[in-house]
């Protein structure tokens, strides 16, 4: 899956009646979506995932937050689309309404993780190239 397949596919699953602030609906959605499909498409979700994850994971955006909240927090913005990803990616100060309302969407993380495990019986031991773990993107971190 490519980086574009991947926001389209978070596009067509999120909510358009209802408020979402957590990606509940989103995550259940995804899980729904992914566990339909082919497990090259669940892994592939999972790297574009990751790696949305690890170019958000910079100083500027998580410098006064806990690792945890950090981590919800940057998946609340892919939650909200590649537009508001994008328009992060250009603004720092785009993330701060995520930070300060604590907008979390830690049911988004895990979707990749649960269509796997309907796909195959198993849980996943998922290893992406990029790790979506706070403070591990060393370069966004770097003085």
């Amino acid at each position: 899956m490519n980086e574009d397949a991947s926001w389209q596919l978070i596009e067509d699953c999120r909510p358009t009646e209802e408020s979402d602030p957590d990606a509940q609906l989103l995550a259940t959605t995804l899980t729904e979506r992914l566990a339909q499909s082919p497990l090259s498409l669940v892994i592939g979700f999972a790297e574009q995932l990751a790696w949305a994850l690890y170019r958000l994971d910079r100083k500027e955006y998580g410098h006064d937050l806990s690792d945890d909240a950090f981590l919800y927090t940057r998946a609340a913005v892919v939650a909200a689309g590649r537009t508001a990803f994008d328009r992060v990616l250009q603004d720092p100060s785009a993330f701060t309404p995520y930070a300060v309302d604590l907008i979390w969407a830690e049911p988004l993380l895990y979707t990749p993780d649960r269509a796997y495990k309907r796909i195959t019986g198993e849980e996943w031991d998922r290893d992406t190239r990029y790790s979506y773990e706070s403070c591990s993107n060393t370069e966004g971190w770097a003085d």
